[in-house]
C-alpha cells in the first residue's frame, strides 16, 4: 500500500464520529500514559497513586503531557483515548478506581453506564447516522439496533 493510500485510510477512520483508531501516531503519543496505566498492575503502585495522584504522575511519569495528566486527574476517559491511551491499558486504571469497561464506555459516550448497557443489550448502536462526522453534526447517535430506542442521556 502506498503512503498516500495509508494517509487516506487514516483520514477515513478519523471521520467516523466517536472513533479514535489506536494507530501508530496515537501509540507514540500515548506511550507514557499507557506505561502509567500499566504501572497500576502492581499493588504498591496502586496504593502510591491513590495516596497522591498528582505527585505519582509528576514523579514517575513526567513524560505524560499536561493534557494526559488532566485526563487522569479529572477522569476524562474519552480524553485519555484521544490523547493516545489504549483501552486495554486503561482497564488497569479503571480497575484501580473500581470502574469497569462498561462504566468507562458509558462515560466516553456521554450516556452513563446504565444507558450504555441497556443500548448494548438492545442490539448495540445503529450504524446509519454514525458513519461520518458530517452526519448528525458529528454527534454519535445512541439509538439501539433492535427497538430503535434513543439511549442518549438527553432522551432519558
Amino acid at each position: 500500500m502506498e503512503y498516500a493510500e495509508i494517509q487516506a485510510l487514516k483520514q477515513a477512520f478519523e471521520e467516523v464520529p466517536g472513533t479514535y483508531l489506536f494507530n501508530a501516531d496515537r501509540c507514540r503519543a500515548g506511550y507514557h500514559i499507557n506505561m502509567f496505566c500499566m504501572s497500576l498492575s502492581k499493588d504498591e503502585n496502586r496504593k502510591e497513586f491513590l495516596a497522591d495522584e498528582a505527585t505519582y504522575l509528576a514523579n514517575k511519569f513526567s513524560g505524560t503531557t499536561s493534557e494526559q495528566r488532566r485526563c487522569v486527574l479529572e477522569r476524562d476517559w474519552l480524553g485519555l483515548i484521544k490523547s493516545g491511551a489504549n483501552i486495554y491499558y486503561m482497564s488497569k486504571f479503571g480497575a484501580t478506581l473500581g470502574k469497569s469497561f462498561q462504566y468507562m464506555a458509558g462515560e466516553m459516550t456521554g450516556q452513563g453506564q446504565d444507558s450504555y448497557r441497556a443500548m448494548m443489550v438492545d442490539g448495540g448502536r445503529v450504524v446509519a447516522g454514525n458513519r461520518n462526522k458530517k452526519d448528525n453534526g458529528g454527534k454519535v447517535l445512541c439509538i439501539s439496533n433492535i427497538s430503535k430506542q434513543d439511549f442518549s442521556k438527553k432522551a432519558q
